[in-house]
């Protein structure tokens, strides 16, 4: 999985609300069937952080929640509707309707 795809998955991961890291996983994994390495994800996390996407919100013990900005939704947002374009160009190029 290539950074800017755990960069997605943990937006999409966070657009339901704030959530601290191993919760940020286990979405993704009921998302992909499959978890980020921890380096992946707090990479990932690091990044969208720096970038504005993704926000810390009051901290609950040891663990430290992150919530999307304005600015990590509208992101967010692109990302899927170029995704789901591209989907369905691969889809009618194969000859099969989308979902």
């Amino acid at each position: 999985m290539q950074a800017n795809d755990a960069q997605t998955l943990v937006l999409c991961a966070l657009a339901d609300g704030p959530l601290h890291g191993y919760a940020v996983n286990a979405a993704i994994e009921r998302l992909v069937g499959e978890r980020l390495g921890p380096g992946s994800l707090y990479g990932a996390l690091t990044r969208l952080e720096a970038k504005g996407l993704v926000e810390p919100v009051e901290e609950s013990g040891r663990q430290r929640p992150v919530q999307l900005t304005a600015e990590g939704r509208a992101v967010l947002e692109r990302e899927l509707r170029s995704m789901a374009k591209v989907a369905a160009a691969g889809l009618r190029s194969l000859g099969v309707s989308p979902a």
